[in-house]
């Protein structure tokens, strides 16, 4: 998928560089952590509340820290999902079995190829998932994309042409934006020559995306799109049928019996440590970094809702204090001083009481509302003079007093009006800009965006990605934060 990006064309990145972004995205969610960790608002009642998302940030830094690559295998029933994970590990871990359904539920297990020639230790976390056709459209639908969030690496299990369920499943596990390997198993069981016309298909389906983009195929010819480029198709043969074996003893019998070819599957173990040698530092960054922003975004509305009481306390003594000040002052720029001293201390005392970093991103809200709350005091001036109520002579050249207070009045309700406005607009500020900042999920994801090299799968992906960034994070898109992860056995 060569989407191009309204982005200049990065330069690529070297090594020490993809080494760098990823010391910069884990310790900036250390920090991250850390501030959460450190945040006493709200007491035990909302310590305990974001006690699970606390949890999920927790084990996404760690997962950082172990450098731990989760791949996740998909398929239809029979199409041998368990046995080319166990191609993979070298033995039988995950159960198989010639009946449909042997894998009821997500199961992950621990994958250390060598690493002699790489700097630090590799573990991959294997997933297992049940066949994508056993279960009801809306729960394969949620189980795909609950396990797909998860992973870093998808690879999708097929047995020859690709049917239709098959096609709906690419196309659900096409929107958790993932490197996607189609891995062609069962390969022993079709004859040798009619195999590269198969894979050949394969092929051509991976490659019609780009002909709809560039408008070479009409875009409802199918209704799906594929996700990978030509060449990340493989094939294996991860359980060979058994052959038979002619047995010759020394007394001069002769046996027949049957033998089990070993795995064919280093063509896809080779596939897999390629993209994770090259691509693992801004995959695991990226992803995590992806995760940590929805998990964020959660804590931010979860603060908000349980202090909303003490929030609307903090904004009505603004409000009190902003009314009355701009009541009694008969001038205007003590007005607009006041006013604009205040609703900056709203804004600075909400952050304090959620614990969460004013940033400076998306500042467009509350300074809106601050301008229309300093338009809204200045038009209660023009009123207040129209009316003759601001006029100094009112106290001391026997004007009427009581169209001053009057005029106060409506200045000081204009300007609580005003407060209410900033105080709302800070609260949707201050959660949608804490995942910005120098260190902030979103800043540093799209940094890594940037810089990603030209020709890897990443680059490819990246225009999905950005946009993925760019979109606006709904409550239920952070409720997919908390997706359950399936533990390693």
């Amino acid at each position: 998928m060569n989407a191009s990006s309204p982005d200049p064309q990065p330069s690529a990145a070297p090594t020490g560089d993809r080494d760098r972004q990823f010391e910069r995205a884990r310790t900036g969610l250390q920090k991250v952590l850390a501030r959460y960790q450190r945040s006493r608002g709200g007491g035990a009642a909302l310590a305990q509340i974001l006690q699970p998302d606390m949890a999920k940030l927790a084990e996404t830094v760690d997962k950082l820290d172990r450098f731990v690559v989760r791949i996740a295998a998909f398929g239809l029933v029979s199409r041998g999902k368990s046995a080319v994970l166990n191609g993979l590990l070298g033995e039988a871990l995950l159960e198989t079995g010639p009946l449909n359904g042997v894998t009821r539920v997500p199961r992950s297990v621990q994958w250390r190829p060598d690493s002699d020639d790489r700097d630090r230790p590799l573990e991959i976390e294997l997933i297992d998932t049940p066949g994508l056709d056993e279960i009801d459209g809306h729960l394969r639908a949620d189980l795909a994309k609950e396990v797909a969030q998860q992973a870093d690496l998808i690879l999708f299990i097929v047995a020859g042409d690709i049917n239709r369920t098959e096609e709906r499943a690419l196309a659900e596990l096409r929107r958790a934006h993932k490197p996607l390997i189609l891995v062609f198993n069962k390969i022993d069981l079709i004859p040798e020559g009619d195999r590269p016309a198969i894979v050949q298909r394969l092929r051509a389906l991976m490659a019609l995306e780009a002909a709809v983009k560039s408008g070479e195929t009409a875009a409802d010819e199918t209704d799906w799109q594929p996700v990978l480029p030509v060449d990340e198709v493989v094939s294996v043969a991860a359980q060979p049928a058994p052959l038979q074996v002619r047995e010759e003893w020394p007394d001069g019998r002769v046996t027949y019996g049957w033998e089990s070819p070993p795995p064919e599957v280093e063509s896809l173990r080779a596939a897999i440590l390629k993209i994770v040698d090259r691509e693992g530092r801004s995959l695991l960054a990226l992803n995590a970094l992806l995760q940590a922003r929805l998990t964020e975004r959660a804590i931010a509305q979860k603060t908000i809702h349980h202090l909303r009481d003490d929030a609307d306390l903090l904004i009505w003594r603004c409000i009190r204090l902003k009314a009355a000040i701009i009541a009694i002052s008969p001038l205007l720029s003590v007005d607009a001083i006041a006013a604009i001293a205040l609703d900056g201390w709203l804004v600075k005392g909400l952050a304090g009481l959620y614990g969460l970093p004013a940033t400076g991103y998306n500042l467009s809200k509350p300074i809106l509302s601050a301008a229309t709350s300093v338009g809204l005091l200045l038009l209660s001036e023009i009123m207040s003079w129209a009316i003759g109520g601001l006029d100094p002579a009112a106290l001391s050249g026997g004007g009427d007093f009581g169209r001053y207070l009057g005029a106060g009045l409506l200045q000081g309700i204009m300007a609580a009006l005003g407060s209410r406005l900033v105080g709302k607009a800070s609260q949707t500020y201050l959660e949608s800009g804490c995942t910005w900042g120098i260190d902030g999920s979103d800043t540093l994801a799209r940094e890594i965006l940037a810089r990603l090299e030209p020709d890897t799968i990443l680059h490819r992906l990246r225009e999905d990605l950005q946009n993925r960034l760019d979109a606006p994070l709904s409550p239920a898109d952070s409720a997919d934060a908390h997706a359950k992860t399936p533990r390693a056995d």
